[in-house]
């Protein structure tokens, strides 16, 4: 399936109190091939759904490079589990976060808070239907700075780096110091 999506991404300093009454489910990205520089191809299992997505700006330049990052194009297929995870065992670059399904001023929410190497980043995306509902949005307080043009957060710069490579370019540009209250969503390691 090919769809435009449109999205703003914010860095979030604080999570929201209510956040942990929402439902949520672990993501883990597989971005390949791993000797990118920025893989747009990605390999997704998003608790039992699996998918394999290709996804760039809609004005990119070589199918990626450049555009406007709030509006991409995405194209996805459903995988099964074997298929999945025979294209998941490539070698790629991995990220692991736990997305919560949150509303926030009547807008839908995917607050995503990293595990592993990444813990002390949280963003949030807001997608929107068309470009009317999306001029009209106003960010919830909760959010920090809009980051939805900034190349460190996009899925293939950011997997395979932990929260120390992007911290001081966060910290410089956007005063961020990482996420407060994240420690109610880390992954319980066994």
């Amino acid at each position: 399936m090919t769809e435009i999506e449109r999205e703003f991404t914010f860095l979030v300093d604080e999570l929201p109190g209510d956040l942990a009454d929402s439902p949520l489910i672990i993501v883990e990205d597989n971005y390949i091939p791993e000797t990118e520089e920025h893989p747009i191809l990605r390999i997704r299992r998003k608790g039992e759904k699996c998918e394999i997505t290709k996804k760039y700006p809609v004005d990119s330049v070589d199918g990626g490079k450049g555009g406007d990052s709030s509006r991409q194009v995405e194209h996805t297929i459903p995988l099964l589990r074997a298929e999945y995870d025979l294209i998941n065992s490539l070698d790629g670059k991995r990220v692991k976060k736990r997305r919560i399904f949150y509303e926030a001023d009547g807008f839908k929410a995917e607050v995503d808070v990293f595990l592993d190497d990444l813990n002390g980043l949280a963003l949030v995306d807001f997608e929107f239907e068309n470009d009317e509902e999306m001029a009209k949005f106003d960010k919830p307080g909760f959010c920090g700075a809009d980051v939805s043009q900034e190349i460190i957060i996009a899925g293939g710069i950011l997997a395979g780096k932990s929260f120390g490579d992007i911290e001081g370019v966060l910290r410089k540009k956007y005063k961020y110091e990482g996420v407060v209250g994240a420690e109610r969503f880390e992954e319980v390691k066994k």
